[in-house]
């Protein structure tokens, strides 16, 4: 069996003591910095914030990745125009502009 007996001088007691109460008032005041309502609020705002960039990233990549799909239909590697392509739907376009405009007069009239 260890020996236990406590071989420290009163005045070692005394400074092991006041050197754990300065310890226990710092994680006291660490858990009191955490769980006040500032300090959560300001967590969960970080939280969403992170959140939304994520988000927002990610819908700009993939918007992204349309827009280059759609052009690369529409334009060849050069970057001129393919006009087999464009002058279809051009022309439906200005079908469906015609339409609504047409529709629109017989309403007014």
């Amino acid at each position: 069996m260890a020996d236990t007996a406590d071989t420290r001088t009163p005045a070692q007691i005394e400074a092991d003591i006041r050197r754990r109460r300065a310890t226990l008032a710092e994680t006291l005041d660490e858990i009191g910095v955490r769980v006040h309502p500032k300090t959560i609020v300001g967590d969960a705002k970080a939280k969403v914030a992170s959140n939304i960039d994520h988000t927002l990233g990610r819908a700009y990549v993939g918007v992204n990745r349309a827009v280059t799909d759609v052009r690369a239909r529409f334009v060849d590697e050069e970057g001129a125009p393919r006009l087999e392509r464009v002058v279809p739907v051009a022309l439906v376009v200005v079908g469906v502009v015609g339409l609504l405009a047409v529709s629109t007069r017989r309403r007014k009239g």
